[in-house]
Order: structure tokens, then sequence, then C-alpha cells
């Protein structure tokens, strides 16, 4: 019987389960989410290949815990960015601009890289429903502004990020370009909040 590592079996089956996530994260952080294998992961782990089966049905479903698990990341850092805030415009504003500064850190290089592998169909509504849950505070802060056409405004935000996004990863100062996408998408929704 293999020796575990931590004082309980199922304590010692989570740390080897973030053993083997970390080394997956690694492995798409230095060369893209393509070089997730099931034999890749268990060498940068230092664990049999065999072992990857005990927690993961196949690469793929390990992809689509590390999606969940960046999406629960990002949520939270949305989240803790406009908690206690009330005015609905000021919520915009933060989440908006904490969005930004995840995409100027770098992290969401990893969530595109993630995104271009095939996850595992019965996986796919869990995906749906943490990024639902991501954007969940954005949409009652859109709602409570009394804009009558929400999804629209939605759609014109997330293109102001997008274009925003670019400019950050091609180098700009990503200050300069969150303040400059915040003042331009704020001044737009106000604009038609008035219509």
């Amino acid at each position: 019987m293999p020796k575990i590592q931590a004082p309980t079996v199922a304590l010692h089956r989570e740390l080897r389960r973030q053993q083997l996530m970390s080394a997956a994260m690694e492995l798409a952080l230095e060369s893209g989410a393509e070089s997730i294998s099931v034999a890749s992961v268990a060498a940068k782990a230092g664990l049999a290949r065999s072992s990857i089966y005990e927690y993961f049905a196949s690469s793929a479903d390990l992809v689509a815990d590390l999606v969940l698990e960046e999406l629960d990341y990002y949520t939270h850092r949305l989240a803790d960015a406009v908690a206690g805030e009330t005015d609905p415009w000021k919520r915009i504003e933060l989440w908006m601009s904490e969005s930004l500064r995840y995409v100027a850190d770098g992290r969401h290089m990893l969530v595109k890289s993630l995104n271009t592998i095939t996850t595992p169909s019965d996986r796919r509504d869990e995906i749906v429903l943490g990024h639902r849950r991501m954007m969940a505070p954005l949409q009652e802060s859109l709602t409570n502004t009394g804009l009558s056409d929400v999804r629209a405004a939605a759609a014109l935000l997330s293109s102001v990020t997008d274009a925003a996004s670019i400019r950050i990863d091609a180098g700009n100062d990503a200050e300069l370009e969150i303040q400059s996408a915040v003042t331009f998408a704020l001044a737009g929704l106000r604009a038609l909040a008035q219509k």
C-alpha cells in the first residue's frame, strides 16, 4: 500500500489532486494548453501516468477543472472589488477596472489557452454556470442603473473591455487603458440610461 503524505487519506488525495492541477497549470503557462496531456502532467508532477486517472477521467477533464478553478478565482476577485459598494455606477466602474487588471496581470492568457481545448460535454454546463456566477455582480449593477436593455449594455461593455484588453496585451500602459476604457464605457452607459 502506498504511503500517504498527509494526516488523512482524504487530505492526501486533495494534495495529490492539487499537485496534478499545479503541474497542468505550469505546462499551460509555459507551452500552452495543448501541451497538457496525461503523460506530460504526470511527468511534470513526478508521478506515474496511471495515477492521474485516479483523479481525472482524461486530460480534457483536468483542463475543465483548471478552467473552473480559474473562473472561481476570477469570480472572487471581481466580487471582492465591488464588495461594500452600493452605487450601481461605481460597482460597474470597479468591476470593469478589476477585470482589466486581471488582463494586465497576464492571468487571462491562461484562460485563453485553456479555452482552446475541447472540454468534455458533461462539464460544459459547469463552466457556463461558473461564467454566469462571475458575471452576476455586473448584471445586477446594470439592472440597478435603470437601463432599459441590460443585454445590449452588457454587450457594449464586453466590446469596450475586449478592445482595452487587446491594447493592454499589445504593451500599452495598463492603468491608462483601464481608465480610458472605464471612462468611455460609463459615459456611453449613462447616455443610454438617459434615453
